[in-house]
């Protein structure tokens, strides 16, 4: 790859407007996901439908991300990141005001499988780029970049209430759109331009023997790898859907309150995905890993121990700083396994990553039912005991490209 092809600016300016650049596709990723929740019970009482139908409109959005996933990866394996992440950023603009101006469920589904596919399709061109841009960079910056991502859905969330209150749920979709639409022109200034075709691509040479092995091997690392990022993501979705209904049904929090686990979680993430570059550089992806997957297990069995509300909050907070930085490890080490280009490699780990989120949550709801959130959160911790013994998995996150 030559100098020309990564930015036509001097390294030591070109690199900082990257590293900006990707930062807010992560910001305006999590912004378009925290607006959708306060959007939820408008959706719902406008088109007047169930629980149940509501609980298939949010798997239909899961689903539209990881169908977009693998698709989205074999084109940055033939474009590079840039041009995909744009696009799909670019469909993101009108996705909530479609989702609102909805007439009907079908039309409904119709929308909502399509902000799932821009944000699900996204996650994997954006974290490819920050991938690139890391490897031109001395030092790690993939958990701030997931850090944005944690700040986006907070400003979403936390401000998506007033603005309904004030605007209605229509010009609450057009403020969000034009917040996305003002970070895509940002991200369209300064995303990294990473694609170089390989000499055997640009020949049409078939791959050799050793090539294709590589390719095999490089995909079973891809889906351990995967099933890494999965075992520390499905602890976040149970955070994210059942802590206030654990600490409402089972500990007898107060409506108040009940937020208090989930703001917890979600306030020490952010801060240590801020945190975490400096933390890997120094002690390097594996370590991370494992004292990460530590202290999540300490917090999953404070929650699932505790009888008091301010250990239970503590163990949510723990798991928030030991789950911050495991997800963000596992796609630097996916954007770097030999033998894959990083689209492909992170393709593979984001769905397999994102089903804890999108899909495992209404599986722990079952298990709750019949046997309470105290013995879900204690089994949780087990899969933590997984990621521990497994960290060697992530070493490829500390791979450098100087260029």
């Amino acid at each position: 790859m030559t100098h020309a092809e990564i930015s036509p600016a001097p390294r030591a300016v070109a690199i900082p407007m990257h590293r900006i650049a990707v930062s807010a596709a992560f910001l305006a990723n999590g912004f378009l996901i925290g607006s959708w929740a306060p959007e939820i019970p408008l959706f719902a009482a406008r088109l007047e439908i169930s629980e149940a139908t509501l609980g298939i409109m949010i798997l239909i959005f899961g689903l539209g991300a990881v169908a977009a996933m693998p698709v989205v990866g074999r084109v940055i394996g033939r474009a590079g990141s840039r041009l995909p992440m744009l696009v799909l950023h670019l469909l993101m603009v009108p996705a909530m005001p479609l989702v609102v101006l909805a007439p009907g469920l079908v039309t409904a589904g119709l929308a909502v499988a399509l902000m799932g596919l821009a944000t699900g399709g996204m996650d994997v061109a954006m974290n490819a780029n920050a991938v690139a841009v890391e490897r031109r960079r001395p030092r790690a910056i993939m958990s701030s970049c997931h850090g944005f991502w944690s700040v986006g859905g907070l400003l979403g969330a936390g401000l998506g209430g007033f603005i309904i209150a004030a605007l209605g749920a229509l010009g609450h979709s057009l403020v969000v759109a034009a917040v996305i639409l003002a970070l895509w022109v940002l991200v369209a200034r300064g995303a990294l331009a990473d694609h170089a075709v390989a000499p055997q691509e640009a020949s049409g040479t078939a791959p050799t023997p050793v090539a294709a092995e590589a390719s095999r091997a490089g995909v079973l690392k891809a889906v351990a790898v995967g099933l890494f990022a999965l075992f520390a993501m499905i602890p976040e979705g149970a955070a994210i859907d059942w802590s206030a209904v654990y600490l409402r049904q089972e500990l007898g929090a107060g409506a108040a309150a009940s937020g208090l686990a989930f703001a917890a979680f979600s306030l020490t993430m952010a801060c240590f995905r801020f945190a975490g570059d400096g933390i890997r550089d120094r002690f390097g992806a594996v370590a991370t890993a494992r004292v990460c997957s530590a202290v999540a297990a300490v917090g999953l069995l404070a929650v699932g121990l505790a009888d008091a509300l301010p250990v239970t909050l503590l163990g949510f907070a723990l798991m928030g700083i030991g789950l911050s930085n495991m997800v963000p490890i596992a796609f630097s080490a996916a954007g770097n396994i030999e033998g894959l280009k990083p689209g492909s490699g992170l393709s593979i780990v984001s769905a397999l990553g994102y089903s804890g989120i999108l899909l495992a949550p209404s599986a722990i709801g079952f298990v709750a039912e019949h046997s309470g959130f105290r013995l879900v959160f204690l089994s949780l911790a087990a899969l933590l005991v997984v990621t521990f013994l497994a960290a060697g998995l992530v070493r490829g996150a500390d791979h450098r490209t100087q260029i």
